[in-house]
């Protein structure tokens, strides 16, 4: 109906005086609805798998899966980011439980990193009851800066709901005290990373003692575990 109003408006604009205003405006209509469904095009995102709905936790939570790496933060805006976030959650988890896997394996901060500032608003601007239906945010292999700066400043930057939500999974192996076997898809890279931190689990944090202990931050598994499962289909 929108459209019509448009086409008529043009339409006497172009009665009352030179035919070229009906082409304007015309465009100009074109334009604008190409450039909205531009917008909710998410074939993109789709296609890297940045945010990924698959099986349950557990405690029977749909899960939505983030692939930290996946995500191209140069090209990809804040804004845009924010609408898919809510498409997905709209249309894959209308209701009910769920709970966020973020893999934050090989995320870097000039690539993959929205920011901080920005996943702050993303959270705060969705709807109270998506808020309220997401019980639990499982981090997996969080690293130095990471931990600091949740452990110093993110009662700051997060809301107390969402803040003691976060729980911190060191390695593959404690995820499966979480989520049963074949629930959600593991990237290679991220079983290859795991290795790693099997032989060298100073690479966890950087020194040798956990930081975060001290401020009671909810934490799933240790640092010095010695076995990586590879549980995930």
């Amino acid at each position: 109906m929108a459209s019509d109003l448009v086409a008529v408006n043009c339409g006497l604009l172009g009665r009352s005086g030179s035919q070229k205003y009906w082409h304007d405006c015309d465009s100009q209509t074109m334009s604008s609805q190409a450039s909205s469904l531009v917008e909710d095009d998410y074939s993109d995102l789709e296609d890297l798998q940045v945010l990924k709905v698959e099986g349950k936790d557990k405690a029977g939570r749909r899960i939505l899966k983030i692939v930290g790496k996946h995500f191209p933060a140069p090209i990809v805006s804040g804004q845009r980011l924010q609408k898919y976030v809510y498409h997905k959650i709209s249309n894959e988890i209308p209701e009910g439980a769920y709970c966020v896997v973020y893999i934050h394996t090989s995320v870097q901060r000039g690539e993959n990193c929205p920011g901080m500032s920005t996943l702050w608003l993303i959270y705060e601007e969705l709807p109270p009851d998506f808020k309220e239906r997401l019980q639990v945010v499982y981090f997996l292999h969080p690293g130095i800066q990471s931990r600091l700066l949740f452990a110093t400043l993110g009662r700051f930057f997060l809301s107390e709901g969402l803040y003691w939500k976060l729980k911190y999974v060191n390695r593959l192996e404690f995820l499966r005290d979480c989520i049963r076997k074949g629930q959600i898809e593991i990237p290679d890279f991220v079983y290859d990373h795991d290795d790693q931190l099997e032989e060298r689990p100073l690479m966890d944090y950087g020194i040798e003692t956990d930081p975060l202990q001290a401020y009671d931050m909810p934490i799933i598994g240790s640092a010095h575990s010695r076995y990586s499962l590879k549980w995930a289909s």
